[in-house]
């Protein structure tokens, strides 16, 4: 008899999650569905609502990411404003803004692996739940938690000093930015936060190069794992610099194919709706972006660290550009297509904002006053970077009363809801195929898949309620034969 098998809530990923997987009569996998099934509102609350409100307002669709939507809005008024499309800003504004951003990057990488994905790695997908978790790396790897914990508090910091809090701050405005960095905090980053010289710009970066270290030790030993687990081949899509290099807060669209041969050619951010459509289906609230040209089928794609990696032509900094050369080695040059891999070039982004943040806290101008920048008013703004989880969209028009009209937002996680659904899907043929009862490393493998891709759920369709994930077995004829739920 045919089953249906219901993970929900999904564990360790941020916001709400629940996977259905079926089998045949035969107890193999036919299908399997990661389902976002809340509903997110924010589209549609902020219209009527004035447009300066919109980089504050945006941002409470996370805890966190809410620095991404805070900025992607802010990049949306600068142009509403007539401040320029992200080019065109102060150096001082320009410079804070970055230096929160490459805050925001580095805590949440580091908040990613560390607390969330390396508990599968230090003890193995099939090890004791009760010793698989952050509480079991403190215990065993105390050294290693504690770097942890100084490292995303190093990022939090940076963000409260740029933004004015460590969540939902105020810092980007329309046109600019509303402060500068003083003296005393660019001090206090570079040497040591309260003389502490475990929170200094240095042992952030000795600290990065010590965790992918640590991850490239584990890849030696467990490669067949990280090289064959939900690995399969996609588009990847980006933004780059125009000279193709790594930029996180502003750029132009690349896409390429999955050998690399580029499918969107450096498209200017403001016609991403010439590049990018969505597709709704009917078993989830988050949709299915895919490229234009291409259509739903062939058009999916991967975004976030490992698309980044695959599409960029290098990494503008040295310590994380000789990690990036060793990544692309590792393919022979060819897009690295490995699920699992997302952690390797997660852990060289989080090397890169190491070096980027001491780099802006050595430049003098981030101590000028210039803050604000405008221009013609006109009334439309689209705004994009690179979030910590992929590309993000956003995009608005107002009135002539200044009221916002239309917000269409592109999460990042959205653009990797097809690939997520894709690894669930590999993860399951490989672990359920045959099995017509659920075990706890089972439904784990499936969350390991989805971790990889580090997604913010509540980001894409703003969950309210608890986080839960829950698996379902249903057989053929679609009764349920086996359910289990964690995180109730």
């Amino acid at each position: 008899m045919a089953q249906k098998i219901t993970i929900e809530p999904v564990t360790r990923v941020e916001g709400h999650g629940k996977v259905t997987i079926h089998l045949d009569d035969n107890h193999q996998v036919t299908e399997s569905r990661l389902h976002i099934v809340e509903f997110r509102g924010f589209e549609r609350f902020v219209c009527g609502r004035p447009f300066w409100e919109a980089p504050v307002l945006v941002q409470r669709l996370c805890g966190i990411c809410p620095v991404s939507h805070h900025l992607a809005a802010a990049k949306a008024m600068d142009m509403l404003v007539g401040a320029g499309d992200g080019n065109g800003l102060t150096p001082v504004a320009e410079k804070m803004r970055r230096l929160m951003h490459y805050g925001q990057i580095f805590q949440s990488h580091v908040l990613h692996f560390f607390h969330l994905a390396s508990p599968d790695l230090l003890f193995g997908m099939d090890a004791d739940p009760e010793r698989r978790n952050v509480i079991g790396v403190i215990l065993e790897h105390p050294e290693l938690a504690k770097q942890a914990v100084l490292m995303r508090k190093y990022g939090q910091e940076i963000i409260a000093a740029t933004a004015g809090k460590k969540i939902h701050g105020t810092g980007a405005i329309p046109g600019g930015i509303n402060k500068n960095l003083s003296l005393e905090d660019r001090d206090a980053f570079l040497n040591g936060i309260n003389g502490n010289p475990d929170l200094s710009a240095d042992k952030m970066i000795e600290w990065s190069e010590a965790a992918l270290a640590l991850l490239l030790d584990y890849h030696s030993s467990h490669t067949e794992f990280l090289d064959g687990f939900a690995a399969f081949s996609s588009n990847h899509l980006s933004l780059v610099r125009p000279d193709g290099a790594l930029d996180l807060y502003h750029g132009i669209i690349r896409a390429v194919d999955p050998e690399g041969k580029r499918i969107v050619n450096d498209v200017d951010s403001r016609d991403y709706l010439d590049v990018v459509e969505e597709e709704v289906r009917s078993w989830s609230y988050m949709k299915f972006p895919y490229i234009k040209e291409l259509g739903p089928k062939e058009g999916w794609y991967r975004v976030g660290p490992l698309a980044r990696l695959n599409v960029c032509d290098f990494i503008p900094s040295p310590k994380a550009q000789a990690a990036f050369e060793q990544f692309r080695a590792y393919t022979k040059g060819k897009p690295n297509h490995m699920s699992m891999h997302y952690h390797w070039a997660r852990l060289i982004e989080t090397l890169h904002a190491a070096e980027m943040m001491k780099e802006l806290l050595l430049d003098p101008d981030l101590q000028g006053t210039d803050l604000v920048i405008k221009g013609e008013r006109c009334g439309e703004g689209i705004g994009l970077l690179e979030a910590p989880r992929g590309t993000l969209f956003h995009h608005y028009q107002v009135n002539e009363q200044d009221l916002i009209t239309m917000c269409n937002l592109i999460v990042s996680t959205t653009n990797n809801n097809e690939p997520m659904n894709r690894a669930v899907n590999s993860a399951a043929v490989a672990q359920m195929t045959g099995k017509a009862e659920i075990t706890e490393p089972m439904m784990n493998a499936v969350e390991v898949a989805i971790r990889a891709y580090d997604p913010c759920l509540s980001c894409a369709t703003h969950a309210m309620g608890q986080m839960p994930l829950e698996v379902t077995l249903y057989d053929a004829a679609g009764a349920v034969v086996d359910q289990q739920r964690k995180g109730m």
